[in-house]
């Protein structure tokens, strides 16, 4: 579900379409070896999997720290929220409460994003290792983390394996996602005959298409090619920074030991779902990819996949998704290539008829206004979408033509820094594989240099704020605040890795704290990392808050973060008035502050695998 970019008029009446359809509890037949409540710490599940749920009501301390914890040889920061003009005693005492170091505060003043006084707190130079630390400041302990050069090699396993259970079209094995086991959702047995057989919105087109498996987009039963592209590319991108890592690293999934990095047996459920998305030869829009594929009406929480009612339909193409496709497709023909030289090929093949259908209908535009039982994903600038497609293409092929598209787009030269990038602003994407991926464009040096001077840009914001975010908009914070935060992180990363410069490498890590606790509400975004960490990511079949039988979200799924605007009606009522970093409320029905989606995981599971790779 995704209201961000429509217009007022259209954002109410998405809005009273949603509030109009009630909580229903269809049935969900999720597992447990047990019999115990599924995902959140029933006897007997998968370690990986199960976590403690976090009490609802945690003892609130003025000092905010990452509560996951820091890597010895890292940065080690914190914020006291504090009035004081002058610096304050700090006391870093270990496990058994031996005072390990000690220093001063720095007094940060009053933080606009919060309304909060603050002090910075910088216990970098110590370098022990050990669980349950706490920081002292003033007399005031804050919530226990570790100092672990592991701290994060279990994150970049847990974002990834986010994917497994948010397939469709596939049974979810509870013995490969203990408690999370299910019915495979979508299929031609399912109440509203599924996926195999998806007519066109009426008017449009007079065929169907088996638009089976992907992943589902959020917490809703749609599935969106211009989402699934961003998402599908930064699991890919993890994979080219890192390719050595991401062999070793074993996510919960049934293609484990196939002899294929477990990533891109991930990043090919989706891949595979977005060839299903195009226009079949012989057809008027031949190559083309249809926008979307979602129910016509939206339905309650929670909702089972397998048991949905809803009739599915396929919207007209974009050329948005059509591009989305093209590049996305593309990238994964130059990953698959060394492991699959056929899929590879066909994969090429898709890209190249997409971008050729994409320049022969540069203006097919999704209607901001179609946001009833899927989001709207409108789009009316895709300068950027043929850009990343143009550079993909030309990095996979190496063809001149392609590099010539690239040099002469009006965003090659602009700065897709300036702000966070994400689904709607792509042109990042293919300025990041650009620079990193080998490849001979002409003026491939300034291109570097533009990742690394954008780099420098969010590193500057980091290091101004109190609670060190790589994120500071103009006026309130942004939908999905928390995930444009972790990708402006990605570019600082990128800096890294074409530099090797710690800054760059302590920005990230230093940038991430702000996910894990280091902010204003004292909360680590990410289910199961923390003392106190979101639970309750609106979603329609991980949905304890509704069900007690029923799970919270995975280890390791990120909420979308505060957001200003409060769409929903449980953010609007609690939180009217709100400072930025204050406006968010880890309930279920606060779709606007709380969704959990396959973007956000995205960037989490790019950070994170950089920050496991640190080591």
């Amino acid at each position: 579900m995704r209201l961000p970019n429509l217009s007022n008029k259209a954002k109410l009446a998405a809005v009273a379409a949603i509030v109009a359809v009630p909580a229903i509890a269809l049935p969900i037949a999720f597992a447990t070896k047990d019999g115990g409540l599924p995902g959140v710490g029933s006897g007997g599940a998968d370690a990986a999997y199960a976590f403690p749920v976090t009490p609802d009501h945690i003892p609130d301390t003025p000092v905010r720290v990452n509560q996951v914890g820091y890597l010895p040889d890292g940065p080690k920061r914190a914020t006291v929220i504090s009035d004081a003009t002058t610096p304050l005693p700090w006391q870093l005492k270990d496990k058994a409460g031996t005072v390990v170091a000690s220093g001063e505060t720095t007094p940060h003043g009053m933080d606009p994003s919060s309304g909060q006084g603050t002090h910075t707190v910088d216990f970098s130079d110590y370098k022990g290792s050990g669980s349950t630390y706490t920081l002292e400041v003033d007399g005031k302990a804050s919530l226990p983390f570790d100092l672990d050069p592991k701290a994060y090699r279990q994150l970049a396993i847990d974002a990834m394996s986010f994917y497994y259970p948010q397939r469709s079209g596939i049974a979810i094995d509870d013995k490969l996602a203990p408690g999370y086991g299910r019915a495979a959702g979508h299929t031609a047995d399912s109440p509203n005959g599924g996926d195999t057989k998806v007519p066109c919105q009426p008017g449009t087109c007079d065929y169907s298409l088996d638009v089976t498996g992907g992943w589902y987009d959020a917490g809703d039963h749609g599935k969106y090619v211009v989402n699934g592209g961003i998402s599908v590319a930064q699991l890919m991108s993890s994979y080219e920074r890192s390719p050595q890592a991401s062999k070793a690293r074993t996510l919960r999934q049934p293609e484990a030991g196939n002899k294929i990095p477990d990533v891109l047996d991930e990043a090919r459920w989706e891949l595979d779902f977005l060839t299903k998305m195009q226009v079949p030869a012989g057809q008027k829009l031949a190559g083309m990819a249809h926008h979307k594929i979602h129910d016509t009406g939206w339905t309650g929480l929670p909702t089972d996949p397998a048991a949905d009612t809803q009739q599915r339909v396929l919207k007209p193409p974009s050329t948005a998704a059509t591009l989305n496709l093209a590049a996305a497709a593309a990238q994964g023909s130059r990953v698959f290539e060394v492991y699959d030289k056929a899929y590879a090929e066909k994969l090429l093949t898709v890209a190249r008829t997409a971008f050729a259908a994409a320049q022969a209908n540069p203006k097919m535009y999704a209607p901001d206004s179609d946001g009833v039982g899927g989001g709207a994903y409108g789009d009316t600038d895709v300068d950027d979408e043929f850009y990343w497609a143009a550079a993909e293409l030309y990095i996979t092929t190496g063809e001149k033509k392609f590099a010539d598209f690239v040099t002469a787009s009006p965003v090659h030269k602009s700065d897709v820094f300036a702000n966070a990038f994400d689904w709607r602003a792509v042109g990042a994407l293919g300025r990041l594989d650009l620079a990193t991926v080998d490849n001979k464009l002409p003026d491939r040096e300034r291109v570097r240099a533009s990742v690394v001077a954008g780099a420098d840009k969010h590193l500057a914001t980091l290091n101004s704020q109190a609670y060190g975010q790589a994120y500071a908009p103009n006026g309130g914070y942004d939908w999905a605040s928390n995930s444009q935060m972790l990708n402006n992180l990605a570019v600082v990363g990128t800096a890294f890795d074409l530099t090797g410069e710690q800054k760059y490498r302590d920005g990230v890590l230093s940038g991430m704290d702000y996910i894990f606790g280091r902010n204003a509400l004292n909360q680590s975004y990410v289910t199961g990392y923390g003392e106190k960490a979101s639970k309750n990511q609106h979603s329609r079949w991980y949905a304890h808050q509704l069900d007690p039988k029923l799970p919270n979200p995975p280890r390791g799924t990120l909420a979308g973060g505060p957001n200003s605007s409060l769409q929903d009606e449980v953010a609007s009522a609690a939180l009217k008035g709100c400072k930025p970093q204050l406006c968010y409320i880890d309930d279920i029905k606060s779709w606007s502050t709380n969704e959990l989606t396959i973007n956000w995981n995205s960037s989490l599971s790019w950070v994170a695998s950089f920050a496991a790779d640190q080591t």
